[in-house]
């Protein structure tokens, strides 16, 4: 099994793409008008309009509702993008912080409130771990 993407659902689309683009630094693309992905080498993010939920079933998801996930993308200096994101004018719920498990975190929301970490592993089980996750399993 592989972990593919996740899907952020939200009462404006083009807001949040535009949001994520800026971010991320990822083109999007729109295979219909209320649903994007921004894919990544390791990942992709699809943002769809409030108006999908109903092809999942009534009720199953719900825009700016999410107190539990969040999303998380490595980055190559977390320092740095704090310094970008700031010039942005990002506003953070953290700033840079190294973490007990040694990676070095960002933390900050999307425009319907998501939290979204930015992170560099910055010590040697750390790196170590990330060495893992890169390796492709036979």
């Amino acid at each position: 099994m592989n972990f593919v993407s996740i899907r952020v659902i939200t009462d404006d689309a083009a807001r949040m793409v535009a949001f994520y683009e800026q971010v991320t630094g990822v083109t999007a693309t729109w295979p219909a008008p209320v649903f994007a992905e921004l894919v990544t080498p390791s990942c992709t993010l699809a943002i769809a309009d409030s108006s999908t939920v109903a092809l999942f079933g009534a009720d199953s998801a719900r825009a700016a509702a999410n107190h539990t996930v969040i999303t998380e993308f490595r980055v190559g200096d977390v320092d740095a993008e704090h310094r970008r994101l700031s010039a942005l004018g990002i506003e953070f719920v953290q700033e840079p912080t190294t973490m007990p498990w040694g990676n070095r975190s960002l933390l900050f929301r999307d425009p319907d409130g998501n939290l979204i970490n930015f992170f560099t592993p910055v010590t040697e089980d750390a790196l170590r771990r990330q060495d893992r996750q890169q390796t492709p399993s036979a």
